[in-house]
């Protein structure tokens, strides 16, 4: 049956620094996830600032290669920080670069099953963020899972130590929240 096959995942971070909360979040996602599903965090350190002038022939390997693995994917993770009540500028660049060329969006992001998720210090998690994810999913026609609301960590400085999330009642809650979505994106599959 098509969809007992192993569901994978990949995870983009909306930050890169050394230490971020959100790329910490992602490594925890990765351990949390059923067996059926496996996630691969990209390293976005080689992507560069989106320039329309780099199209078509000069288009930069490294976005080549990471659209590659977004469109081979069943899934996409997003963690996203809040910067200023948005979207930060490295997630904003590297959805610019996945959704070009234009002609390329059906290959490589429309259909694909997205799950919002976000780490901050502050007390509102990354709903700011997470809102204005909306009509950029929406116009690129990435179907978000809401089935369980947003899932966002508020005060992350005190639930990761060194990279490692340690609030295990957050590790199950972001367990269960994984599999539902994993559920989501298997039933999913095909679909465009």
């Amino acid at each position: 049956m098509a969809n007992d096959r192993l569901i994978k995942l990949i995870g983009l971070s909306g930050s890169l620094r050394t230490t971020s909360w959100n790329t910490a979040l992602l490594n925890a996602a990765a351990k949390a996830l059923p067996a059926n599903a496996e996630l691969s965090v990209a390293d976005l350190q080689a992507i560069p600032l989106y320039n329309q002038d780099l199209e078509p022939n000069d288009f930069p390997t490294a976005v080549s290669e990471l659209k590659d693995r977004v469109a081979e994917a069943d899934g996409l993770l997003i963690a996203t920080p809040e910067y200023n009540g948005g979207i930060p500028g490295v997630a904003k660049n590297l959805i610019d670069w996945l959704s070009r060329p234009i002609a390329d969006q059906p290959r490589v992001l429309h259909g694909k099953p997205v799950c919002l998720l976000g780490a901050t210090p502050g007390p509102t998690g990354t709903a700011n963020a997470q809102v204005a994810w909306l009509p950029i999913l929406r116009t690129l026609r990435m179907p978000l899972w809401t089935d369980q609301g947003s899932f966002l960590v508020r005060a992350a400085h005190n639930v990761f130590d060194d990279g490692t999330m340690t609030d295990d009642a957050l590790k199950e809650r972001l367990a269960a929240y994984l599999a539902e979505y994993v559920e989501w994106v298997g039933s999913r599959r095909g679909r465009s």
